[in-house]
């Protein structure tokens, strides 16, 4: 049975990446639904099988600049209600967080680049366990952070951002780094962010394109084995 992917993406080069490919093996078709190019309110918060909230270098709580997060909270806190399968990567986990009730704000410290997590005991025993083997990295990016959703479970953290994974009952998970990313197409990040990289005193294209060179391979391998347990256990 053909199944139906609903992709809010709200920059072109922030997109489903290794996630894509997976999808499609899983018998999903991908629908992008990106912003301002077309309203949101095409996606039906109920019957569409799995919606997945991508990444974005705006804030969760800037509806009054982007009218549209007030339509994505919408979406969310539908689907959150009724337990349908829901995905969110960096301002879609933050926006997660807010439709369930959960502040989000500005971290201590921007937290961009290449470094491991550290999974809960929940995380170990959840599809993020391929995260906590030897010399596991992910991609980071970003400022922002939320607290812990009130019923939700925490799955993995890192030194400047406590909630780096969350699962919300049987069907929803919220990830503030970048699982998805992959080599092919990173040039496009280093491009998209380029005046975020030349105003920071610890970053560089040269050394992040060092690191991708470095790390990609293992993230992407671990990202579909994750994806793929995750994809596996979703109830209808």
């Amino acid at each position: 049975m053909i199944k139906t992917a609903a992709v809010i993406r709200h920059v072109h080069f922030e997109d489903l990446g290794t996630l894509e490919s997976l999808l499609k093996k899983c018998g999903y078709t991908v629908q992008y639904h990106d912003v301002g190019m077309a309203p949101l309110g095409t996606i039906d918060p109920i019957e569409t099988d799995l919606v997945i909230v991508l990444g974005a270098p705006i804030g969760a709580c800037q509806e009054h600049l982007y009218p549209f997060v007030k339509d994505e909270l919408g979406i969310l806190e539908a689907r959150l209600t009724r337990n349908r399968p829901t995905m969110g990567i960096c301002l879609g986990a933050q926006l997660m967080a807010r439709a369930l009730g959960a502040r989000v704000y500005p971290g201590p410290r921007q937290e961009i680049g290449f470094a491991p997590i550290q999974l809960t005991n929940a995380g170990k025993h959840s599809c993020l366990a391929p995260y906590g083997e030897e010399g596991a990295t992910v991609l980071h990016w970003h400022s922002d952070t939320f607290d812990l959703p009130q019923g939700t479970q925490r799955l993995a953290s890192t030194e400047v951002c406590e909630n780096q994974a969350f699962s919300w009952g049987s069907n929803a998970i919220g990830l503030q780094f970048h699982p998805e990313a992959q080599f092919r197409g990173f040039e496009r990040w280093l491009v998209g962010h380029a005046c975020e990289i030349a105003s920071s005193k610890t970053l560089s294209v040269t050394r992040l394109r060092s690191d991708a060179e470095k790390y990609f391979l293992g993230i992407e391998a671990r990202a579909e084995r994750c994806f793929g347990n995750w994809l596996d256990q979703l109830e209808p």
